[in-house]
């Protein structure tokens, strides 16, 4: 998974005297269209009931990784689309319901188009990744 600009440079001042970095209590899961890029971007998902997914970051939710590897410990699943979402070919990690700042980002293994009465979900271990 790679870092934004923005996660990059508030890891780094957190390391090397800057000001510390706060862990978001919630990690907001987003879906996109296009990808996003290190300074942000991409297209992310809208309409049709799309919203980010909620999951508090803890160790519930978020164990220990093994071996490098971070992975969910709870599904992870979308509202059902009420409207076509187009074809979603990366994932990406925020911390604000909306707005906010995007922090991590990764191609999907395959991208899935979805349609009409879809519902995207990630069953516990279904997102896997490691640090870029």
């Amino acid at each position: 998974m790679a870092k934004t600009n923005y996660a990059r440079n508030a890891i780094h001042a957190h390391r090397y005297g800057g000001p510390d970095y706060v862990r978001p209590a919630t990690v907001y899961v987003a879906l996109f269209t296009s990808a996003p890029t290190v300074a942000g971007g991409g297209t992310e998902v809208s309409g049709g009931a799309y919203a980010r997914v909620a999951v508090t970051n803890n160790t519930t939710n978020w164990p220990t990784p093994v071996a490098g590897v971070q992975s969910n410990a709870v599904a992870v699943t979308f509202a059902q689309a009420t409207a076509a979402w187009g074809t979603v070919t990366h994932i990406g990690f925020f911390d604000a319901l909306s707005g906010g700042n995007l922090t991590d980002f990764a191609p999907l293994a395959s991208s899935r188009t979805v349609a009409v009465g879809d519902q995207v979900s990630f069953p516990i271990g279904g997102l896997q990744f490691t640090e870029s």
